[in-house]
Formats: structure tokens, C-alpha cells, sequence
């Protein structure tokens, strides 16, 4: 079941060793200040453990036994969680960040959108992030639907860029990153 998950990141391993930057969303989020963040849909753990290397205090859920089983591999000292996004139990306020990165919310069961924005938004500390980059338009999920869901979890926009690497977002863009801020007197900067 492994190899599955050991298939995905073996694609990561070529892209780091060809020399491309295969941790652009680790840094994007790194540069918003979070001291803890929750990697929703994290796969093989890519993202998470680029986190924990920097210093930051995170824990990976992910749905994919296989993912999960490379993730802890790479890494056993980190927090791994077989979980749902939608009914997954957290902390209210545990986060100070929840980063959907690698097309998370496109390959949600359909129709469990709503669910899980409101699920990890409410892991999130008063002023805490979620960060969420996906491809829009024919995959089902837009952008101005996507801000739909998170003003229904409180969560207002803050910033949005078509790559992780802050390319300004053009109205028509295929891919965007999204910063969403919870409600509350705390903020992290950007």
C-alpha cells in the first residue's frame, strides 16, 4: 500500500535533485509568521516536514493511508493523523496556520467543501490563517465560491497570489493561493 505514497514523493525527490525549489509552499507559509500549523491533506508529509525543519510546530492530516505511511517513513517524530477533513476532531483554536496546499480542496468528495473549511477553520486561534492553493475553474471550485465557504466559516480574505512564490493574481488565473484570516484581535504578519 506503501508504494503508492512512495510513487508520489519519489516525483518530489527528482524535481529537488533536477534543482527546482519543491518547497515554495513551506516558505510561503513560513513568511507569515505561524508558530504552529496544520498541514491539511498532507500527503507524503512534504510540506509538513519542510515546516518542522524550519522550526515550526506541525501536524499532518491526510486521508491516504498509503500518503500517511510514506509521511511517517520520512519522519516518525512528527504528528500523523488518518483523518477526514470534514469530521476530523481538533482543538478549537490550536493553529496559528492551516495551510491546503497541492490541490487539497479539488479533490474533496464533492459537496464536502462547506464541511471542512468550517472544520479546520475552527482549529484555527482568533486572527489564525488558513492557506489554501488549488487550480480553479474546470476542476469544480472557483475562487469567488471558494471565499463563499470561508466567509460562511468567518474568515475573511486577506490576500490572494497565483503561485506560491506571490505572482500577482490575475482575475481568470488557472491556479491561486489564498490567504484567509480568522476573525480575532490576534494577526500574524505577512
Amino acid at each position: 500500500m506503501a508504494a503508492r505514497g512512495d510513487a508520489y514523493d519519489k516525483r518530489f525527490q527528482e524535481l529537488a535533485r533536477s534543482g527546482a525549489d519543491v518547497h515554495g509552499e513551506a516558505t510561503f507559509v513560513e513568511s507569515l509568521g505561524p508558530r504552529s500549523v496544520l498541514d491539511a491533506g498532507c500527503g507524503t508529509g512534504r510540506v509538513a516536514i519542510e515546516l518542522a525543519r524550519r522550526g515550526i510546530a506541525v501536524v499532518g492530516i491526510d486521508a491516504d493511508p498509503a500518503m500517511l505511511a510514506t509521511a511517517r517513513r520520512r519522519s516518525a517524530e512528527l504528528d500523523w493523523r488518518l483523518a477526514d477533513l470534514a469530521t476530523v476532531e481538533l482543538a478549537p483554536g490550536s493553529f496559528d496556520a492551516v495551510v491546503l496546499a497541492g490541490n487539497v480542496m479539488i479533490f474533496l468528495a464533492p459537496g464536502s467543501e462547506a464541511a471542512v473549511v468550517t472544520n479546520l477553520a475552527g482549529a484555527l486561534r482568533p486572527g489564525g490563517l488558513m492557506v489554501t492553493g488549488f487550480q480553479v475553474g474546470d476542476q469544480g471550485l472557483s475562487v469567488e465560491r471558494y471565499d463563499e465557504l470561508c466567509r460562511s466559516a468567518a474568515l475573511s480574505l486577506r490576500q490572494r497570489y497565483a503561485t506560491w512564490d506571490r505572482r500577482p493574481w490575475l482575475t481568470g488565473g488557472q491556479y491561486a493561493v489564498s490567504v484567509h484570516a480568522l476573525a480575532g484581535d490576534r494577526r500574524l504578519e505577512d
